[in-house]
């Protein structure tokens, strides 16, 4: 350690005991966070899994003050279905990140302007669902769902009842959208106007929306529409369509109607 002795002795206005001090302190602080950044890795896993579960939980309306997450997560059966098909794979959800699958050419498919209604470029060929089941009967189904707003892509869940049609609840987790106008998403008394609108009519076509300024209620159509964000144009239509994607036949269209026709409603 004699040159290190000899480096305190220089004078502190030496360069090069300036370049030296400074190399010494980049590499402590670089050692340090490193080290941060494995020991708490553990713990951000652990947030980030109980943050979806708080998500998924709020949007089918289960969560309470003092809800006990992991018991009440357990009525959920978690399944990944492949888009295409509609059908389940064998897959292990715990295993599978379908995020990271979207930015992954070997995983995601490449969508044309047409069909990129929800501006995300691209999308996962398989997708996490969460089914909420009493006594073998689906209760609800729980989605994700992604698109861009004015700002920012919004991430969340959308939740439809067990008819695979009545919605109950839309929830996002993360989006840059404008404090006091696209933020209103998180606006409890805006979500709160999705709860029974349902998403397609009788014939079975999509016909879910947010509309610009209110719903008029005298109309059929009401049953499908929210009211738009006030002064957020360009996040009501992303919101829109984000969900219109979703739950159209480039999203989860296919899964959807094996689900209605029973083909999947024990979710085998």
């Amino acid at each position: 350690m004699r040159w290190f002795k000899n480096l305190l002795a220089l004078p502190n206005d030496n360069t090069k005991k300036t370049v030296l001090v400074a190399l010494l302190l980049c590499l402590v602080c670089a050692v340090l966070v490193s080290s941060a950044a494995v020991v708490f890795k553990p713990l951000q896993i652990a947030n980030k899994a109980l943050d979806k579960k708080k998500n998924i939980l709020e949007v089918s309306g289960l969560l309470t003050a003092d809800a006990n997450m992991d018991a009440l997560f357990e009525k959920f059966e978690v399944k990944v279905v492949d888009l295409a098909t509609g059908e389940y794979v064998d897959i292990d959800p715990a295993l599978y990140d379908q995020r990271k699958a979207a930015g992954d050419i070997t995983q995601n498919i490449t969508l044309t302007a047409a069909q990129d209604i929800a501006g995300i470029g691209h999308r996962a060929k398989l997708a996490t669902v969460y089914l909420l089941k009493e006594d073998d009967e689906i209760k609800q189904i729980v989605l994700p769902v992604h698109g861009y707003g004015l700002w920012s892509t919004l991430y969340g869940f959308i939740s439809l009842q067990g008819d695979a049609n009545t919605i109950q609840g839309l929830k996002f987790y993360e989006h840059a959208e404008t404090p006091g106008l696209g933020g209103e998403v998180d606006n409890p008394k805006w979500r709160s106007q999705w709860l029974g609108k349902k998403a397609f009519d009788e014939a079975g076509e999509l016909q879910i929306e947010v509309v610009r300024g209110k719903v008029n209620f005298e109309k059929a159509e009401a049953i499908h529409q929210i009211d738009g964000l006030s002064g957020a144009t360009l996040t009501s239509v992303g919101v829109s369509n984000l969900v219109k994607y979703w739950l159209g036949e480039h999203g989860f269209a296919a899964y959807l109607d094996k689900l209605r026709t029973g083909e999947l409603s024990h979710g085998e």
